[in-house]
Order: C-alpha cells, then sequence, then structure tokens
C-alpha cells in the first residue's frame, strides 16, 4: 500500500502530524508513505524513519502534480485541507480522507465567546483520518527527528549555561502570538536560572534588548542557530517558556516540561502542548502550564493572529503574571529529562 500525507506548513502544524506517520507505520508495516510539504519544511521530515519519500511544493502546484501522479497512490491522508489539497485529490483520483478543520466552531469561539471545540489535541483529529485504514493513537506522542551527526557541543553555548537553562522561544508567527518584551524583562529577572534566548533573525535584536540586562545569565542565540540546532537546543534545555509557536511543539516531542504563553490565541482551539495522552481539561499534563487570559472579553480574537492587538492595549499578553511562569520554572526545574525522547 502506496499513502500520500499532506501537510504543507508550518512547523508546528507539522511537528502534530508526526503521530500519524508513526501509528500508521508501526500498525500497517506494509505502508510506504509519501510526505508533500513545502520546501522550506525539508529539514522537519528529512531524519524521520516512517517516511519513504518526500516530496516538496516550490512555487506552482502544477510542478509537482505530474511526479506525484506517477507514484500511483491507493490513498491521500490529507492533514492540511485547503484548496491546494483539494487540487491534488482531484488530479490523483483515489481514495482520500481529510482533516476536520472545525472552522465553524473556531469562528465562534473567536467571535461569540462561546467553546464548541471538542476537548482534544489537533493530533487526535488528524489520526481521525487513519481510522478507515484501522490505526488508532498509540499515546507515544510527538516526534522530532534530528540528523545523527549534528551535535552541539559545550563550545556552542556559553560555560555559565552548561549546567542547565531555561529556554525561552520568544518568536512567533504573529504579533499578538508574541510576548512583549517588558514581559519577558520580568521573566528573566525573576527566574533563578541561566537562561537562553529562541528564536530566527527576525527574533535577533528583541532577544539583544532582553540579554542586555543581564549579559551573563541571558544568551541570546536568536538567528545563530538553524531549525534542526535550534531543536537540540531545546531538547536540552531543563524547561521552555514559550509563546504559541513551533519550538512549543518540538518541546513538546521531547517531553520537555513547558510553560506555555497564550495571546490572541487559545489553546481550547486544540494546539496545546501534547505528550501523547493529555487533552487539555481532564488530564493536564503535569509538565505542562498553560498561561492565558481567560478574563477579558475579547479573548481569544483570531485563530491565527494579528500584526498587533485589535483593541490597541494587548491585555491578553501584557496582564499575563511573570511570577507564576516563574514559579512553574523553579517547580519544573527538577523535573528529570524523559529518556525515551527522540
Amino acid at each position: 500500500m502506496k499513502v500520500l500525507v499532506i501537510r504543507f506548513s508550518s512547523i508546528g502544524d507539522i511537528v502534530l502530524t508526526t503521530p500519524v506517520l508513526r501509528c500508521l507505520k508501526q500498525q500497517r508495516p506494509d505502508v510506504e508513505i509519501h510526505y508533500l510539504t513545502k520546501h522550506a519544511y525539508k529539514n522537519l521530515l528529512s531524519h524521520n524513519p516512517y517516511i519513504s519519500k518526500l516530496h516538496f511544493l516550490h512555487d506552482e502546484l502544477d510542478e509537482i502534480l505530474e511526479e506525484l501522479k506517477a507514484e500511483k497512490y491507493d490513498y491521500i491522508i490529507d492533514l492540511h485541507n485547503n484548496l491546494r489539497t483539494m487540487r491534488v485529490k482531484k488530479a490523483l483520483n483515489v481514495q482520500s480522507y481529510s482533516f476536520r478543520k472545525l472552522n465553524i466552531q473556531k469562528w465562534i469561539l473567536t467571535n461569540l465567546k462561546l467553546n464548541l471545540m471538542p476537548d482534544m489535541s489537533i493530533v487526535d483529529r488528524y489520526l481521525e483520518t487513519v481510522k478507515p485504514l484501522k490505526v488508532s493513537n498509540d499515546g507515544k506522542g510527538l516526534d522530532y527527528y534530528l540528523p545523527a551527526k549534528q551535535q552541539l557541543t559545550n563550545n556552542d553555548i556559553p560555560m555559565s549555561h552548561w549546567g542547565g537553562y531555561v529556554g525561552c522561544v520568544i518568536g512567533g508567527s504573529c504579533g499578538t502570538k508574541q510576548l512583549p518584551l517588558a514581559q519577558w524583562k520580568k521573566f528573566c529577572d525573576m527566574v533563578p536560572y541561566p537562561v537562553i534566548l529562541l528564536g530566527g533573525p527576525e527574533d535577533r535584536e528583541d532577544g539583544n534588548e532582553i540579554a542586555a540586562q543581564d549579559p551573563i545569565k541571558i544568551y541570546n542565540s536568536c538567528g545563530k542557530f538553524n531549525i534542526n540546532e535550534s531543536a537540540e537546543l531545546v531538547k536540552i534545555a531543563r524547561v521552555i517558556v514559550t509563546n504559541d509557536t513551533g519550538l512549543m511543539h518540538v518541546a513538546a516531542a521531547y517531553q520537555k516540561p513547558i510553560v506555555s504563553l497564550w495571546g490572541n490565541t487559545s489553546p481550547d482551539m486544540g494546539m496545546f502542548p501534547y505528550y501523547g495522552y493529555n487533552n487539555l481539561k481532564e488530564r493536564v499534563a503535569p509538565q505542562s502550564v498553560v498561561l492565558e487570559n481567560k478574563t477579558l472579553g475579547c479573548h481569544p480574537c483570531s485563530k491565527i493572529g494579528y500584526a498587533r492587538c485589535p483593541k490597541k492595549h494587548f491585555k491578553c499578553m501584557n496582564e499575563l503574571d511573570m511570577s507564576v511562569a516563574s514559579n512553574a520554572v523553579q517547580k519544573m526545574w527538577v523535573i528529570p529529562d524523559n529518556p525515551n525522547s527522540k
């Protein structure tokens, strides 16, 4: 059996699809799994042992369709479910199963503030697509596989951080998903451990401003490392404090203790840190603390995010209590690493 799995973007969403690949391959060893994604996300999947072949979308979808037709797939597992994946399914004309996006429920939550979302991770909704193939959730959580030859050394981080550090993911896809600099400065001042700031080149300047308050305690790694190197920094951190962004899910894949910070989006939409057994309300993971301002009548205001707060006050993040985050980190500091993390 040959199956094409589709998820074009982005970092977090792709990491959240990894249980589908593992469960499908382990429970149906006869399956050959191909994965279609954007070329920009190649490094997220190129070392995943459950994928037989990767296909990449560059600019135009037509460029890849002939290549996909030649593979003669038996099934398509559509984990993106948008107009482009509809074109792929139509062109290949084989049996397909598609992820339920629940856009109506998300609209009701963000506009009417009525929560009709199921109390489950988006991972469980992804896994619903492979139930017809007699595949079920194995409860082992997310996967993230690093290149075998990659190994960060002590030379890559300051000596002051060799004994352990808190990884702070300061970036995010939208401004309203990023904790303000003043809040990060408060947190870094309160927490009694070394800190490494994590993010891309676009976060470098903000990282410099945060680190300037204590250059010994706070190391700004933003823009210095590629995605896999940043993932390894997440893997060896003691605790991760993070916005709602891709490295949050990488941290969950490594079963790290996580303090997640929520702005205009909400974990109620199913994108909370997932360890393989937890939903949001009934079985919250002991190594996960969610900081969300639920007292606001305007929260959540979007399923994705905005460049800036539509109300211009950004209370959802400006009013998060950084002492709660610091206290949570101090409790989590002693949680041992999971020896089974990938």
